[in-house]
């Protein structure tokens, strides 16, 4: 079902694509395992539940921080390169490392290098598929997303053999503490401990986890990332040791098949004039004066309605995978804890499931059609879940209908923002540092209006921000009719120059 044209792009671009989505399942291996894990960290660093709750913060801050930096190492396809090959080792030594962190303080320091190494793999590896693939980009960062979503879903499941099933700290008086630890397991969340203060959770006594067998055995399955990324850096002769060999040119037949009528004059101006990493910086460059000169207000407009639009959908990710087992288990609905339990794994499960679907739809619809239907989707399915709030089969099925519509906005936006642009702004770096700020301030935000207003607000809150997603891509789509059109008498000093993309389908160094 793919073209001639986009076919031969993917197969000669077959070695870094896959790394690039290798790279992505490490980074899905590291965000997910944290929450059921925690409880036994707390043991292993004798800590107590508000203290531990700083190692969530310590990483989603730096991932953050990772992000906007990102950019920085986007000048250079080695410089890209090198970055993820240290990010990816990176991830595999913390998941080493983590058992013999035994002080909270320790640990937090780690998950902050992970968290920095995955801001970087999210940044690098959205920017270096965009540029491989530009307006083909879309199907390709659909697969890419899937890879983080599978990488979710699997490193809970290789913690759950081996979490404690009793309190995992032996001292007197724990009984209740214990019988009621897969409820405590669920309610940790970053900042919000909730009213979880009333069990007697012991922060001395004899450490009984089996926890360190997890973290060694997701070190062992991400170790071939790192090492594909050195192949990759081999193939394009930029191990030191290699640096002075020559880059491997396209063959003419294959330059042929990828060249189209009327492109071998931009082409061959393009092959004269040296590289420039125009545009896609780090946010702090993004920033700097001299990228405004001559912009006009589409420009930004573009670039904040699109950043604003993922930071409602990343957001309502984050607060609704938080919280959605806080709010089954309290009234109205009075699920039981081990049936609740399941609602946050039903909402990644369908996350994954529609990314994956999206692959084959996102090649025979537009991604500024994708986005409107996953905005409208969760919209409607947040509306539905305020209406029928008492049915607990409604809440499964809402959770699942969620999880599907938010599952491809995040690649589908950055596809429809990027061809907007013309592959020339900042939109990689200030969509995914716009969509990081998004999942952290929300989820803090929604806890504490939980907290004070009680758990039916949850939905309120949902529906309210998935209003303003709604509104957001309204304003996108309005200045994107009004963005100036591809017009070579434009400065091409200028950031709404909308040149001729190199497009020449090879693998830019």
């Amino acid at each position: 079902w793919w073209d001639e044209r986009v076919s031969a792009r993917f197969r000669r671009n077959l070695q870094p694509t896959l790394t690039y989505w290798s790279v992505f399942f490490s980074f899905g291996l590291c965000i997910a395992f944290l929450g059921p894990t925690l409880l036994d960290l707390r043991c292993q660093t004798q800590s107590s539940l508000s203290q531990i709750t700083w190692v969530f913060f310590s990483q989603q801050f730096c991932l953050l921080l990772g992000s906007c930096l990102g950019g920085v190492f986007k000048r250079t396809l080695a410089q890209s390169l090198l970055a993820l090959f240290a990010s990816s080792l990176a991830i595999s030594l913390v998941f080493a490392i983590i058992p013999l962190c035994h002080n909270v303080v320790l640990l937090a320091v780690v998950m902050a290098v992970a968290g920095l190494a995955m801001g970087c793999i999210d940044t690098i590896s959205n920017m270096q598929l965009v540029k491989i693939y530009q307006k083909d980009s879309a199907i390709f960062l659909q697969a890419l997303h899937f890879f983080v979503g599978f990488g979710a879903l699997l490193s809970p499941l290789i913690a759950d053999p081996f979490l404690s099933d009793t309190n995992c700290i032996l001292a007197n008086g724990t009984a209740n503490a214990s019988s009621n630890l897969p409820h405590i397991r669920k309610s940790l969340l970053p900042h919000h401990p909730g009213n979880l203060s009333r069990y007697d959770l012991p922060m001395k006594g004899m450490v009984v986890t089996r926890v360190s067998y997890a973290f060694w055995i997701m070190a062992l399955i991400n170790l071939p990332v790192p090492i594909a990324v050195f192949f990759l850096l081999y193939k394009e002769r930029m191990v030191p040791c290699f640096s002075g060999s020559s880059h491997p040119l396209l063959s003419a037949d294959e330059l042929a098949l990828e060249t189209r009528p009327g492109d071998k004059d931009e082409l061959s101006t393009a092959a004269q004039r040296p590289h420039t990493a125009s545009g896609h910086e780090d946010l702090f460059s993004c920033c700097q004066s001299k990228n405004f000169q001559g912009a006009s207000f589409t420009y930004f407009a573009v670039h904040i309605t699109g950043a604003l639009v993922l930071f409602m959908t990343d957001g309502i990710v984050g607060e609704y995978s938080g919280f959605v087992y806080s709010y089954a288990v309290e009234e109205p609905l009075a699920v039981v804890h081990k049936v609740a339990g399941y609602l946050p794994s039903l909402f990644w499960g369908f996350i994954t499931l529609g990314r994956l679907i999206s692959i084959p739809v996102s090649y025979r619809m537009k991604p500024a059609t994708m986005v409107f239907i996953n905005v409208v989707g969760v919209l409607i399915t947040f509306l539905l879940l305020l209406i029928f709030s008492s049915s607990v089969v409604f809440l499964f099925v809402g959770t699942a209908s969620l999880g599907l519509f938010l599952s491809s906005t995040f690649p589908s936006m950055l596809a429809y923002t990027e061809d907007i642009l013309q592959y020339k702004g900042c939109a990689t770096t200030v969509l995914v540092t716009g969509a990081g700020i998004g999942e952290m301030v929300l989820q803090l935000l929604v806890g504490s209006i939980i907290h004070d207003r009680g758990s039916y607000s949850f939905l309120v809150c949902g529906m309210i921000f998935g209003c303003l997603a709604f509104t957001f891509y309204t304003l996108l789509v309005f200045f994107h009719r009004m963005y100036p059109k591809p017009s070579p008498e434009l400065d091409e000093a200028s950031p709404d120059k909308a040149a001729v993309p190199e497009d020449t389908g090879q693998y830019q160094r």
